[in-house]
């Protein structure tokens, strides 16, 4: 049994926890209120501050990896983030633990083609910017020999409880059999990561050596339009199709004007434009690891969201 810090409880992190504790590791997630929502069998919750590096340093120490899981408010990336990410690489520094940071896809900018690991970093919005210098800021260290860190990245999430492009805002009104407005372009080819996958790689590759020093694109399956999900959804469920329409931008704009989760999503309108597609072959043959079939993913969601 070994020591596990995850800091954050939304989706991602609190799978890791669940699929930590069942292997029978010591397992601790940090939250600024120290709350869990849905306590966890053998995981433990504490009340921590995790931009206070002394007090994360603390928490850390003897941990066999410490796991940024952490989500800051959508619109507050530029400000919240630089300090929760230097203190977690000056823990990860003292304590010895390997750093496995929950990451995305805004760092390579607007980019058609499918991202791979080896695409460059080409960001075009200050949330990429802010994702970009975060890896690179720990790559760097890791080069030098003074951390051990490593990065999953992940697309816009499905799954339970998450808060996405495609979440339960779209599925219970398709479950009431209700008409479904989708953001943008609901026929552009997009990529979706299951948030329960996202956490099996997280776990595996803290816990890899083969891991470490570079990013990894979760196990996706392959790329669905807004369209189509919906459409997956309804069969999955068993409920009637429903019409699907793109929410026109005039209208996000006006509901940005009292929204700021809304109005910080201007800047990364164009991952749901045009085609947003990521490429996992390298997890998958690294780790011998396989998206979550679509049929069972969206089952999954039809089964929380009744």
């Amino acid at each position: 049994m070994s020591k596990h810090l995850i800091v954050g409880a939304g989706p991602v992190g609190t799978a890791a926890a669940r699929l930590l504790a069942a292997r029978g590791e010591e397992v601790t997630v940090a939250t600024r209120s120290g709350a869990s929502a849905a306590p966890l069998p053998g995981v433990r919750h504490i009340r921590l501050d995790a931009t206070d590096a002394t007090a994360l340093t603390e928490a850390a120490t003897g941990a066999a990896v410490l796991y940024n899981c952490a989500g800051p408010a959508y619109h507050r990336w530029a400000t919240d983030w630089p300090p929760l990410a230097a203190a977690l690489l000056v823990a990860a520094e003292r304590s010895g633990a390997v750093l496995a940071s929950v990451g995305n896809l805004y760092a390579y900018g607007a980019v058609t083609a499918p991202m791979t690991e080896e695409t460059p970093l080409d960001p075009n919005s200050v949330k990429g910017q802010v994702r970009a210098r975060m890896w690179q800021d720990a790559q760097a260290l890791h080069l030098a020999g003074r951390v051990r860190a490593t990065e999953i990245r992940s697309s816009d999430y499905l799954g339970p409880g998450v808060l996405s492009a495609i979440d339960a805002r779209v599925f219970d009104k398709a479950l009431a059999g209700r008409a479904v407005q989708v953001m943008r372009n609901p026929d552009a080819a997009h990529s979706w990561t299951y948030t329960e996958d996202a956490a099996r790689l997280l776990v595996t590759v803290g816990g890899d050596e083969r891991a470490w020093g570079r990013p990894w694109h979760v196990p996706t399956n392959e790329p669905r339009t807004q369209r189509e999900v919906v459409a997956d959804f309804c069969r999955a469920a068993g409920v009637p199709q429903v019409k699907v329409t793109g929410l026109p931008d005039a209208v996000l704009a006006a509901v940005g004007l009292f929204n700021p989760t809304v109005r910080a999503l201007k800047e990364t309108a164009y991952q749901l434009r045009g085609p947003f597609v990521m490429d996992s072959t390298a997890a998958r043959k690294t780790f011998g690891l396989e998206p979550t079939p679509w049929t069972e993913l969206l089952g999954a969601i039809a089964a929380a969201s009744r």
